[in-house]
C-alpha cells in the first residue's frame, strides 16, 4: 500500500514539474516559413528588398513573450500581411493565428499586440493602445502598390511600393466593439449612463476621433467615469 501511495505521489510530482516546463514554439505550432516577396501583376514575384518601403512596422526583431510558460522569442510584425513573424535557430517563421497566443508582450519598446475576432474583414492583429474596462486598439495596415512602366519615352517607370495606410481605431467595450469611432454622438449613444458626463467631456475637449492621441484621452476618460 505505501509503494503504491509513493508511486502516486512521484507521479503527481513529475506531472507539476512537467506542467510547469516552458514550452517550446516548435512543439506545438504548425508554423511555415516566411515568403518575403510579393507576386506582382506581371507574374513575376518581387522580393521585400526589390520594393520600396517595408512591410513591417519595425524591421528589426524584438524579443517578446508569446503567452503564459511558452519560450520566448525575438518577433516582428508584417502589417502586409497581418502575420508575426519569429526567429529561432537561425530561420524566420510565421507564428500560428490561436487563441493561446492572443495576448504578445513585446518587451522593448514595451508592446502589446492582440489577435482579435473582430468578425470583419480588420480580424486579425491589433497594438493596444490603453487598457482598461474599455481598451482602445490600433490596426495598421500596408498596402503594396505594383510597379508602372513608363508610358512613353518622357515618363519614368514608377517603382513597386509598400504603403503604409492610416490606423485604423477600434474601441472595445463590456458590450463590444466600436469599430472606426466617427463622432460624439456615437459614443454617447454607446454609454448612455455616462451621457451627461461625456457630453460635458465633449464640451470642454475637442476631441478628432483620427488623432490616437485624443482618442487615448477619450478613452481614459471612459475607463475613470
Amino acid at each position: 500500500m505505501k509503494k503504491i501511495i509513493l508511486s502516486a505521489l512521484i507521479l503527481a510530482q513529475t506531472a507539476f514539474a512537467f506542467g510547469q516546463e516552458t514550452m517550446s514554439v516548435n512543439q506545438v505550432l504548425s508554423d511555415h516559413s516566411v515568403f518575403d516577396g510579393v507576386k506582382s501583376s506581371s507574374g513575376k514575384a518581387l522580393k521585400y528588398e526589390e520594393i520600396s518601403g517595408t512591410p513591417y512596422t519595425t524591421k528589426n526583431f524584438s524579443n517578446a513573450k508569446l503567452a503564459d510558460n511558452y519560450e520566448q522569442l525575438p518577433i516582428r510584425y508584417n502589417s502586409y500581411t497581418d502575420e508575426i513573424e519569429f526567429q529561432k535557430n537561425g530561420e524566420i517563421s510565421v507564428l500560428a493565428k490561436e487563441n493561446k497566443f492572443s495576448q504578445i508582450e513585446i518587451t522593448l519598446p514595451k508592446q502589446t499586440i492582440a489577435f482579435l475576432d473582430t468578425s470583419d474583414e480588420l480580424s486579425g492583429y491589433f497594438f493596444e493602445v490603453v487598457r482598461g474596462k474599455n481598451t482602445l486598439y490600433k490596426k495598421i495596415k500596408t498596402k503594396f502598390i505594383d510597379a508602372v512602366p513608363a508610358a512613353n519615352s518622357y515618363a519614368s517607370d514608377r517603382p513597386a511600393a509598400f504603403k503604409t495606410l492610416d490606423p485604423i481605431f477600434y474601441i472595445k467595450t463590456e458590450e463590444g466593439f466600436i469599430k472606426k469611432p466617427r463622432n460624439q454622438k456615437e459614443i454617447i449613444e454607446y454609454f448612455p449612463d455616462k451621457k451627461e458626463n461625456t457630453t460635458k467631456f465633449f464640451k470642454s475637449n475637442k476631441i478628432k476621433f483620427n488623432k490616437e492621441e485624443d482618442l487615448i484621452k477619450l478613452v481614459t476618460f471612459l475607463n475613470q467615469n
